[in-house]
């Protein structure tokens, strides 16, 4: 083979992997449907939050519109449940307490996944052991289901000896901006400090 028949090829070679850069940087395939998406159009992903209509432990009726001009923290789980669900309850309470005055400007919602045995009067009881700006909230099966897949959130009832059961849950606390937008999430494992300076960045923008 020629050197100049080796040149060729190597420029072939170069001119195809351009034309294939070309094609990766102007589109890209979606594999899931077969169809090419333009690379500078990308698909808004879909917002982790919406509307609900629960009661709360006093047996008010709230939506989530009604928790508007606030940050907002959202965590979902029981009263039954044995260790997650009290544990972070109790580091939402220390850090509202760490707060002090300031804490009041953010509502804290729990959202029980748990709807046949935590009835307002159960939650009530429950919050008792926990800070008292913490609101917990409930409602029928159907709406508990429509607020945990608006959030993104998942539950599933398993059943334990005999006629008992717990609930698997989302264990994340969500983060809402005073427009309800959401802004992130709080991790029980992070220090005290990142976790504080979070909420702080919430409580300090103003809505749109």
């Amino acid at each position: 083979m020629n050197l100049a028949l080796i040149r060729w090829m190597l420029w072939g070679l170069v001119a195809g992997v351009s034309v294939l850069l070309a094609v990766a940087l102007t589109g890209v395939v979606d594999l899931r449907s077969g169809t090419r998406a333009a690379g500078t159009m990308t698909a808004s992903p879909a917002p982790i939050g919406g509307e609900f209509t629960l009661v709360d432990e006093d047996g008010t009726t709230r939506t989530w519109s009604s928790f508007r001009d606030k940050p907002v923290t959202v965590f979902f789980g029981f009263t039954n449940c044995p260790d997650i669900c009290p544990t972070t309850l109790a580091e939402l309470t220390l850090l509202l307490q760490g707060m002090g005055p300031r804490g009041d400007d953010l509502s804290v919602l729990l959202v029980s996944g748990d709807p046949k045995r935590d009835t307002p009067a159960v939650l009530k009881e429950y919050l008792a052991s926990f800070d008292p700006r913490i609101t917990a909230l409930t409602g029928p099966e159907a709406e508990i289901d429509a607020a945990f897949s608006a959030f993104k959130a998942y539950r599933k009832i398993v059943p334990l000896e005999g006629e008992d059961y717990t609930v698997d849950h989302s264990a994340g606390v969500y983060l809402y901006d005073r427009d309800g937008d959401f802004a992130g999430t709080l991790d029980m494992h992070e220090p005290q400090e990142v976790r504080v300076a979070k909420l702080e960045r919430l409580l300090s923008e103003q809505g749109g």
